[in-house]
């Protein structure tokens, strides 16, 4: 832990920098719970690179933080490419233009060149910059779908996925030996951008991103009558979304006002996350007065996107599991009727999305090939395609966490791709006189019911993070036998690679990267996986419930949950 007093004395003299800092440092004087969650851990830079509350501190997100983690990128990537250059884009988030600027500046002051979005963009927007620039890294400041409170700062390789566990290693390594008050080289942004060491990204770039997006799309939307009502919650999706749905043909497209334009403080939805109802709350009220088809929300930095569809005149809901189920059952059969689907097929989705994916791509001859949580990985895999020349042979990548990508042009999830699709698909089964919901339904009815429950735990502070490590050292030293009366077949655990069949106590290896994963088999293909989120605070608990009915899903569902909680001791 580190030395509270000292830190908090420390940045007291030297955090001048940021008018907000030093008000934010007196205005917690004398509260030593309040510094010590400041101060008691830096933020740790992962491949997910930093998130965390924007804020005076070493566990906090301002320019010190910043500067620090970028200081250390570039030394690890002067040590690693000859010439290196870094391609820089934000969101609408609190002091993101700030952080990117900031970041810019740290780079050109080490002799590294930068490509800068001259305005906000989508997170896919970055990743495809990475590649087309031929950039050694890139950094993305932005939060996601968290609260206003948080900011964070990614970083991507050369191949445009977020860093591997190798490269962010090293650059931590990097990050460590900087000192962020003394050891940080930096120019202003205006200073880097008149000497030429900062360049803005021109809009060619916009223009072919928009064009690899639309090369994705397997059916003309031209002359369709579909209502659709899109909230960019305040966030990066605005432009791009639009552009790409009136390109497609799809031109009733109506704006939730109140979301339309960026706003980091998020004043109507404190949750911008597709995932939730709340975030469709003013969008449904506009729907039901517009009698929509089709409600779309993108999470700030335009890479998830959640839908409600309008059934009987309610709107209901869609996961993101059952969107990546439509989406997959779509582009196959679509792409087989047109002829273009290739030999070899794959789907590529996260381990913890739903096992319905793969009863749907099988039934096409394709493979399904499951990973573990965070879209880099489908990015590498991506990758390794292109470089047999296989890149064909991909898609779509999907996670339940409301994550899609369809198309090789970024190496991220990409909400813009996303809405595009969801749209035309929506579009071509309204020819047909169904919706998405009623598309859904009979996928259920041909391959069964699977339900998937997603149970967050939150954990905040410093003791939040200890006792979560504690959970899941209890669930491993304590493995239960049975969850809602069913008998535990497998136990993968994948910290240590291996999955242990209960019968007869037999070891198989898990051929993936080291995770702090736990999971458990159940019979019918009924189960639970538990992890830490590597974002934020919290335990994250995916339930699969197998059955023949949704109301019999739902009951197990339930029992599943309830056990688990009682494993995990939490009241």
């Amino acid at each position: 832990m580190n030395d509270i007093k000292s830190l908090y004395s420390l940045w007291l003299e030297k955090a001048k920098d940021d008018c907000d800092i030093i008000p934010e440092l007196r205005a917690v004087e004398g509260n030593d719970d309040e510094i010590l969650d400041r101060f008691y851990k830096n933020l740790e830079f992962g491949t997910a690179g930093l998130r965390g509350i924007i804020g005076a501190g070493t566990n906090r997100m301002n320019v010190y933080t910043v500067n620090q983690a970028t200081q250390g990128l570039a030394d690890y990537l002067n040590s690693e490419f000859e010439s290196p250059s870094v391609a820089i884009a934000h969101d609408s988030r609190i002091k993101s233009d700030v952080f990117a600027k900031s970041a810019a500046g740290v780079l050109a002051a080490n002799g590294i060149k930068v490509y800068f979005y001259p305005r906000l963009v989508p997170t896919p927007m970055l990743s495809f910059a990475v590649r087309r620039l031929k950039c050694s890294s890139g950094i993305i400041i932005t939060a996601s779908h968290n609260p206003a409170k948080y900011n964070g700062y990614k970083c991507y390789d050369p191949n445009g996925y977020q860093m591997t566990d190798d490269a962010a290693n090293k650059t931590y390594g990097f990050i460590e030996k900087v000192d962020m008050f003394d050891g940080v080289r930096k120019m202003s942004f205006d200073e880097a951008l008149s000497c030429g060491k900062v360049e803005f990204i021109g809009d060619e770039i916009f223009e072919e991103f928009y064009q690899k997006v639309l090369s994705a799309g397997v059916y003309d939307c031209s002359g369709s009558d579909l209502k659709v009502i899109y909230t960019p919650l305040n966030g990066t999706g605005n432009i791009p979304v639009r552009e790409i749905l009136r390109r497609k043909g799809i031109n009733n497209v109506r704006v939730v006002k109140e979301q339309e334009l960026p706003d980091g403080n998020f004043p109507t939805c404190p949750f911008p996350n597709p995932e939730i109802k709340q975030a469709f709350e003013l969008a449904i009220s506009m729907g039901e007065k517009e009698e929509a088809d089709l409600l779309l929300a993108t999470d700030p930095d335009c890479d998830r996107v959640g839908i409600a569809v309008n059934v009987g005149g309610d709107y209901k809901l869609m996961t993101g599991n059952e969107v990546g189920v439509l989406l997959c059952d779509y582009l196959l059969s679509r792409r087989k009727e047109l002829g273009t689907l290739p030999k070899d097929p794959i789907v590529v989705k996260s381990f913890v999305t739903t096992s319905l994916v793969d009863e749907v791509a099988k039934s096409y001859s394709a493979e399904t090939i499951s990973l573990l949580t965070g879209f880099k990985y489908i990015g590498e895999l991506i990758t390794k395609l292109e470089a047999k020349g296989e890149e064909d042979r991909f898609i779509v990548g999907m996670e339940e966490s409301y994550g899609y990508l369809s198309g090789t042009h970024a190496r991220d999830k990409d909400a813009v791709v996303a809405s595009m699709l969801i749209c035309e698909m929506a579009c071509y089964y309204k020819s047909k006189g169904i919706s998405l919901y009623d598309k859904m339904q009979s996928l259920y009815k041909k391959y069964g019911m699977y339900l998937n429950v997603l149970l967050n735990f939150s954990f905040e502070g410093a003791t939040g993070m200890q006792k979560m490590k504690d959970m899941m050292e209890d669930l491993r030293e304590n493995a239960p036998g049975t969850i809602a009366g069913l008998p535990v077949e497998e136990i993968s655990d994948y910290m240590s690679s291996k999955t242990v069949v209960v019968s007869d106590e037999t070891e198989k290896e898990i051929n993936l990267p080291k995770s702090n994963v736990l999971a458990y088999k159940l019979p019918g293909g009924s189960g639970v996986i538990v992890r830490p989120s590597g974002t934020e605070p919290k335990i994250k608990v995916y339930i699969t419930a197998a059955s023949d009915t949704r109301e019999n899903a739902l009951a197990l569902s339930d029992r599943i949950g309830a056990d688990m909680k009682k494993y995990m001791k939490i009241d």
